[in-house]
């Protein structure tokens, strides 16, 4: 005890002389700032190198010569036109949008995450109905939408009030066409005719609470400053609050900044870690009532919120006949899926979750999180789940009922044929655009394979299963984590380093696109010993110039110029997304531009800028070395069975 004091001393004299010296920031640099005529003020704040963040991340801007963008948007592509202080409002433009020619229609809804900043109910809606399919389009769209202006299989129509729900549509949204929302302030003719112009004129967020005490703190003379948490400079101490705290306050205030102030919270953690854990062990005996208490907690928190639509048990009981066995879809990680029909006569997909493992719950809580903000035409559309009240928590997802790739490719479904090469060439793009998405939204997705691939009936893509996502901050370069995922697709990095970068899911998605060359899975035990592994015999095949022996025959490679074209330049991008060393690999959003490339007959070589220049990736360039996956032997008997259906991952 007596060291334990002396400890407790020395971190405390060690905080106080490190408080006394911390530098003091000069007043005005955080705020007002001008970025090409928009006048930033508090809680929005710019980017500055060399010092400290003035505000929330939700709120910082990016200045460039095109003008302001928040940083939190997809692609940083929100271009903020006025900020509203009084009202906590903003008008942004997307220029993610096609603003000028209006087309193509838009491939993915418009999004806000960290909930700190939200879509204005004033806001009405831009619905798309885009790449529609079938012989003529037109007939089979509902009554009051349009086509656009340079695309006659993509039509639109102004809606009311923004929800972001297919719902809305008369009928449902119909076979073949891809549904998207854009909001708007409103178009000029009020029918959605002039869509274009509905487009820019852009749409209004609103912000809420402001994380911290910033107002407070500049009125008692100090400076914001926003760490890992707010804290208020005052003449080079630190405060939680405001000037005027208590020197103790202070102190404490900065205590995770120094040497000793970790010791301090490291001392303080375990004390308090050893009296909840006594706490623990008296209240809670078994590790199912700590997770049952983390369902109920989530589920409240989500109908406090009005996310995702809340389903009672008997509901979904009724749904799926008492969880019948034949309505069983398949046995996903978290849970059991089942093919169910709602009241509404909606047919649906219901994950019931496993009731006995905490971290299963934790994860599969998890998912309910990132899917309720995900909008995306090419990814699965959660529909909510059931209420902190029900004796299971389930997810509902819209139903997809035409399989997964891997059932195409290589499982059940392979006999029929139906995945042309140009269809694959679909899937990868749209694949490709719906992980992009996620990666411009801060998400890895974790587990990128075939079987999480899902197609409708007009083979468009809905990828599935982000019961492994993990959110990740843009400007930490990487997050250790414990393994997961599945066997062949995992990237060897993370394997051998536990260390997990978006990058990890180019290289699931190189596996991906060699299975859709190949037709083979991504892992077989009937393969020889050196092919067991499908990129390995990738990397060999294509770096010794055997790309016509890794090709499924039936594809045309040796009997169509074009097609064999194609397919040689995929594979040559596959190739890079092997690549052992992560900054060799592409980014998502440098293969979805490689791809469109390749589809319209351009050289995608421009759009591929390697960032190394160590090694030459280029195709069949001999001084390129691999690492084969020797780990995947050690994995085989874990191997993942084909899903029954297309729900079936998880």
């Amino acid at each position: 005890m007596p060291l334990l004091l002396l400890l407790l001393l020395a971190s405390f004299l060690l905080l106080e002389k490190a408080a006394a010296s911390a530098a003091e920031p000069e007043p005005s640099s955080c705020w007002p700032k001008d970025c090409y005529g928009l006048n930033i003020t508090y809680p929005f704040w710019l980017e500055e190198p060399g010092r400290p963040p003035c505000g929330p991340p939700a709120f910082q801007i990016k200045c460039n010569s095109s003008g302001a963008f928040l940083s939190k948007s997809i692609y940083q592509a929100y271009r903020v036109i006025s900020i509203f202080p009084k009202n906590q409002s903003l008008h942004v433009v997307d220029a993610n949008l096609p603003l000028k020619t209006g087309c193509p229609a838009p491939t993915f809804n418009i999004s806000i995450f960290g909930g700190q900043i939200v879509f204005s109910k004033t806001n009405k809606e831009l619905l798309f109905l885009g790449k529609c399919t079938g012989p003529s389009p037109a007939s089979s769209v509902p009554a009051g939408f349009r086509s656009l202006r340079c695309d006659n299989s993509s039509f639109v129509r102004l809606g009311d009030g923004l929800n972001f729900s297919s719902q809305r549509i008369q009928g449902g949204v119909p076979p073949g066409c891809l549904f998207t929302v854009v909001p708007t302030l409103g178009a000029p003719d009020g029918n959605g005719d002039d869509y274009i112009a509905g487009m820019n004129n852009g749409f209004l967020l609103e912000w809420r609470e402001v994380p911290g005490h910033c107002p407070e703190c500049m009125a008692s003379g100090g400076v914001c400053v926003y760490g890992d948490k707010f804290a208020c400079n005052c003449s080079g101490s630190l405060s939680p609050e405001k000037c005027g705290a208590s020197k103790t306050t202070r102190i404490l205030a900065i205590a995770g900044g120094t040497v000793g102030g970790t010791l301090v919270v490291g001392i303080l953690v375990l004390v308090i870690w050893h009296k909840r854990k006594r706490r623990k062990q008296v209240g809670a005996p078994n590790g199912f009532m700590r997770s049952e208490s983390s369902m109920q907690s989530y589920s409240k928190d989500l109908e406090l919120g009005g996310s995702p639509h809340i389903f009672t048990y008997e509901e979904l009981e009724e749904a799926t006949d008492g969880f019948s066995d034949s309505r069983e879809l398949g046995d996903g990680g978290f849970g059991t899926v089942y093919k169910g029909k709602l009241r509404d006569g909606r047919v649906v997909a219901v994950k019931r979750l496993y009731k006995n493992n905490y971290k299963r719950v934790e994860q599969f809580i998890n998912e309910v999180d990132i899917l309720s903000r995900l909008l995306h035409q090419n990814l699965v559309i959660l529909y909510g789940c059931t209420s902190r009240s029900s004796r299971d928590l389930m997810l509902v997802y819209e139903y997809i009922p035409n399989g997964t790739v891997a059932d195409h490719l290589h499982g059940p479904r392979a006999s029929e044929r139906g995945l042309t090469w140009p269809v694959r060439m679909n899937i990868a793009i749209e694949t490709a655009e719906a992980l992009a998405y996620l990666h411009a939204v801060e998400i890895i997705h974790r587990d990128v394979k075939t079987n999480n691939i899902l197609l409708d009936n007009s083979f468009h893509v809905k990828v599935a299963d982000f019961g492994l996502s993990r959110l990740y901050p843009l400007e930490v370069t990487h997050v250790s984590t414990v393994p997961q995922g599945t066997p062949g697709y995992v990237d060897p990095v993370y394997h051998q380093c536990y260390k997990l970068t978006d990058k990890s899911d180019v290289y699931s998605f190189g596996v991906v696109l060699v299975e859709l060359i190949s037709s083979k899975a991504a892992v077989d035990m009937g393969r020889s010993h050196s092919e067991i592994n499908l990129a390995n015999m990738a990397l060999n095949r294509i770096q010794n110039h055997e790309v016509e022996q890794l090709v499924d025959p039936e594809l045309g490679y040796e009997t169509d110029d074009e097609t064999k074209r194609v397919i040689d330049l995929v594979a040559e991008l596959a190739f890079q997304c092997l690549q052992l060393e992560r900054d060799l690999r592409p980014s998502i959003k440098e293969v979805v531009d490689a791809l469109n490339c390749i589809k319209n007959g351009d050289s995608p070589e421009k759009k591929m800028d390697t960032k190394s220049p160590k090694e030459d990736t280029h195709l069949l360039k001999n001084s390129v070395q691999y690492s084969p996956d020797s780990v995947i032997h050690r994995f085989h008997s874990q191997s993942t069975t084909h899903s029954a259906a297309s729900n079936a991952s998880g």
